[in-house]
């Protein structure tokens, strides 16, 4: 009896299976691509927490626009104190620009609460500025 009990108890497990596995299964291609599109996707969150900003600025955030890797090392040391020279502050976060190709983006927090992105060039000198809310200004 007791073989019974367990067989009967292991049904709803297998029906269970059976429909997850229709369910995923599919004929088309465009599945096929969203899958492997979204499990190549990186997780969320590491450029915030490593750069220290809370909020939805860092790219890739809204809604077509390409994660910014972040900076490190040398050319993070660099492009930080640059930056903080030009518009002294505290760094909330540093990265390759995507919108400008060839520079990078700091992102500072003025002693007055206003934050400011200064965008770099390759050797480190400031080329223009964006204060947070305006557009970007040539400096």
């Amino acid at each position: 009896m007791n073989a019974k009990i367990r067989a009967l108890a292991a049904v709803p497990a297998v029906v269970l299976m059976f429909s997850l596995a229709a369910c995923s299964g599919s004929d088309s291609k465009d599945d096929a691509k969203d899958t492997a599109a979204t499990a190549s996707a990186p997780a969320e969150g590491g450029a915030a927490a490593e750069g220290g900003a809370a909020g939805g600025e860092a790219g890739g955030d809204e809604a077509g626009e390409k994660k910014e890797p972040p900076l490190t090392g040398a050319i993070k040391e660099k492009a930080e104190k640059a930056a903080v020279a030009a518009h002294p502050g505290t760094v909330l976060k540093s990265e390759e620009d995507q919108e400008n190709p060839g520079l990078y983006a700091v992102e500072v927090k003025k002693s007055d609460g206003t934050e400011i992105e200064v965008y770099l060039d390759k050797s480190f000198k400031v080329v223009k500025t964006k204060e947070e809310g305006t557009e970007e200004n040539e400096g």
